[in-house]
């Protein structure tokens, strides 16, 4: 947990505070923010830290098993269900249950999801019993769930029982001053991981570090400094335009500043869509890899894939 900043040791003390309890808690805050290595810490300061803590990203699971993956399904519930399987929740009894990117899960199986908040018991697919669980739930979203509300794709009910302890975590660019502590932190791990012990960023890379928006956040500022030390010839790692796409270094990432097909789009889902299909382009519409669009983003291609979707951003069928 690197960071001085007051901005994030108010997260910490809202951690440290709703740990050792049973509440629900929801993380708010933008794709790369640490949102993951908050919930653990969560578990980790409860009395749950012996027991599991298992992780659903909501946005990944298979369309049409969404009720199987969480509550389980007993044999014969469906083709293919060759025998009993216990489902995420099970898995995680007595322990902590991460359900991140929640406000992508499907309606059908937020009404369930709704009822195991409430009555801490599961219905497998294809079950004529409940299953009791003791489950301390963990969400996170990066998405507005106000928002998905007012659409209809979010259940208002379920918002009031995950809301009951939120935790906004703020971006990288509101908390400069631990830029420079998790450049450092991540240069060592490259360095380990790369066999190259002896290697350091030059002052005017941590001064290009620290002006930058970082729109990618914790996770981008991570690939960031590790791809300049594969790329460095010497001991001294130097971060210049090469790593760093232009930003403004007031306001974060403006259209204007990012190539982008259409030289004024009309609001920042315009902008987002542009500079992600500009990305999809470039990397011949590839998303996962070293060389895939996910990579260059700065994100987890299931969260790509997602803000695809939401984006309405579809590969040309010419590809």
């Amino acid at each position: 947990m690197v960071g001085e900043s007051q901005a994030f040791q108010h997260v910490l003390t809202l951690v440290r505070a709703v740990a050792p309890t049973n509440t629900t808690v929801l993380l708010l805050g933008e794709t790369g923010t640490g949102k993951e290595l908050l919930a653990r810490a969560i578990h980790d300061l409860s009395p749950r830290q012996s027991k599991p803590f298992v992780r659903v990203n909501c946005a990944g699971l298979p369309s049409g098993l969404v009720e199987s993956e969480l509550f389980g399904h007993e044999r014969g519930a469906f083709t293919g269900a060759d025998q009993r399987r216990a489902g995420r929740f099970e898995l995680a009894n007595k322990g902590t249950l991460f359900l991140d990117e929640i406000g992508e899960m499907p309606l059908e199986a937020q009404a369930k999801l709704l009822r195991v908040l409430q009555d801490g018991q599961v219905d497998r697919v294809g079950g004529t019993q409940p299953v009791a669980v003791d489950v301390r739930v963990v969400a996170a979203t990066n998405a507005d769930l106000s928002h998905a509300i007012a659409q209809g794709r979010f259940r208002l009910d379920l918002f009031y029982r995950l809301h009951v302890f939120p935790v906004s975590i703020p971006p990288l660019r509101d908390r400069r001053e631990d830029i420079r502590l998790l450049a450092e932190y991540f240069l060592r791990q490259a360095a380990v991981k790369l066999k190259r012990p002896d290697v350091t960023l030059s002052p005017l890379s941590l001064d290009r570090l620290e002006k930058y928006n970082w729109p990618g956040n914790i996770r981008e500022l991570q690939s960031v400094i590790e791809r300049a030390v594969i790329l460095a010839q010497f001991m001294i790692v130097e971060i210049d335009e090469r790593f760093l796409p232009p930003v403004n270094p007031v306001s974060g990432p403006s259209c204007e500043s990012v190539p982008l097909p259409s030289a004024h789009p009309t609001n920042l889902a315009t902008c987002e869509r542009e500079h992600i299909t500009s990305v999809l382009e470039k990397t011949a519409w590839r998303i996962y890899g070293s060389h895939g669009a996910a990579q260059q983003l700065g994100l987890n291609p299931e969260t790509l894939r997602s803000r695809l979707r939401k984006l309405g951003i579809k590969r040309p069928t010419s590809l």
